[in-house]
């Protein structure tokens, strides 16, 4: 009975060691394949990462078209100050020229 015991203890300790070690493998060999093969999905699916690439392209053209368009509207808005200035600064100089030939005047009518 002693040895049939010692056996079946044996036995039983061995299995559950070969199954431990077989889960064990199980796990390793399913994360490496599953990596393995997440990778060849990865690499032989470019529609997902050509929709990814169009849809950045896509989003950084809407910027560069925002970008452009605010650059534009603020180049005409300083186009048109520019605009507004010279337009004062030729009254100013035809204000300025009135003013001169009114003092010639007053001067000649003085003399």
């Amino acid at each position: 009975m002693n040895r049939y015991s010692t056996m079946l203890l044996l036995g039983s300790l061995t299995m559950t060691t070969f199954a431990h070690a077989d889960a064990l493998d199980g796990l390793f060999d399913n994360s490496i394949v599953g990596s393995i093969s997440q990778a060849i999905n990865d690499a032989y699916k470019p529609n997902n990462n050509n929709d990814d690439d169009r849809r950045w392209d896509d989003e950084n053209q809407r910027r560069n078209d925002d970008d452009r368009r605010q650059y534009e509207d603020r180049h005409r808005q300083l186009e048109d100050r520019r605009r507004q200035l010279d337009n004062q600064q030729r009254q100013l100089d035809d204000q300025r020229r009135q003013l001169e030939e009114d003092e010639r005047r007053l001067d000649d009518d003085y003399r």
